[in-house]
């Protein structure tokens, strides 16, 4: 699986030159000479950051080396709200029958980094009816249910309350996180996987096989100057969010419920980074949504059609 990177220069501060009471000026030729010696640096710092390289990655079963890495990557999804993201990894590691790390396929053998195996991405499921009563499952449950009540009319709390509490229609949460330089297109066959593994679950019987609905957490962020929504009016318009996961928004548009709620004042750390486009400052948010099972077809369809290369 190949994806094109830009590899960019890290910006750092400007040349400074402390300048000595009493000593020489310097000549026209000197400045002129000087002149033309920034110009070439800054040629050549404009072909660095446009140079392009490939990157291949691959997919491997998730194993005990990638926690710390897959852990990483749920701190950057729930920021600082009460989920145990410890045990989270843990049990996703322990059902390790389904999901997917997305590691570098080639290391360079000059290279001196010493985590060879790092993490660039990863997608699982974590069945919260099946794994009712653990600690990490009842936060998750509690943290879109605290949202909802916070953002929504109580007709739609009473929606989601109902699905999150039927034992007979089981709720899976699905989790696809990666680093945001990694391509849209590498999602396609992640997905594609993932389908696989939990129909084979289903057949064979092993957990979390089971879902009549997904509940999705997506990364996502809206121009500031659209304003803050009252609360009943939470559902964001699709042309006003922006997706971190660009291929989300095709679960977006097929879910049955969904919401966004503002983690503005969580997204001060470097995992979240200030956010802009094009000058215009973008406001983060986390959009919730449900979307019942008989329509993953359908997105997996869409998914083809948008990210095949």
């Amino acid at each position: 699986m190949a994806s094109r990177a830009k590899r960019r220069r890290a910006g750092g501060p400007p040349d400074c030159r402390e300048e000595e009471g009493g000593g020489e000026e310097e000549s026209d030729s000197d400045l002129e000479s000087d002149d033309d010696e920034d110009e070439d640096e800054d040629e050549e710092g404009e072909e660095e950051i446009n140079e392009e390289v490939n990157i291949e990655f691959e997919a491997h079963a998730i194993s005990d080396n990638d926690k710390n890495g897959i852990k990483r990557l749920l701190q950057q999804l729930f920021l600082k709200a009460p989920v145990n993201t410890g045990e989270l990894t843990d049990i996703l590691i322990q059902q390790n029958h389904i999901g997917s790390v997305i590691k570098q396929a080639e290391v360079l053998e000059e290279s001196d980094d010493e985590d060879d195996d790092e993490i660039f991405g990863f997608i699982s499921l974590l069945n919260l009816t099946e794994r009712k009563g653990t600690e990490c499952a009842e936060q998750i449950k509690e943290l879109v249910l605290s949202q909802c009540e916070k953002n929504c009319e109580q007709n739609v709390v009473e929606q989601l309350d109902k699905l999150l509490s039927d034992t007979s229609k089981p709720v899976g949460l699905l989790l696809s996180e990666r680093f945001i330089n990694v391509p849209p297109q590498i999602a396609l066959p992640m997905h594609q996987q993932l389908q696989k593994e939990l129909i084979e679950a289903q057949r064979t019987n092993k957990p979390c096989g089971r879902c009549y609905y997904y509940l999705l957490i997506s990364k996502t962020f809206t121009d500031k100057k659209s304003g803050v929504k009252k609360k009943g009016s939470s559902t964001h318009q699709k042309e006003e969010l922006m997706f971190s996961n660009a291929e989300e928004e095709f679960f977006y548009e097929k879910s049955l419920l969904k919401f966004s709620y503002s983690v503005e004042e969580e997204s001060d750390s470097c995992l979240a980074g200030r956010w802009s486009f094009e000058d215009v400052p973008m406001k983060p948010l986390r959009t919730v949504m449900v979307i019942p099972s008989d329509r993953m077809d359908a997105i997996m369809d869409k998914l083809k059609e948008y990210l095949s290369v």
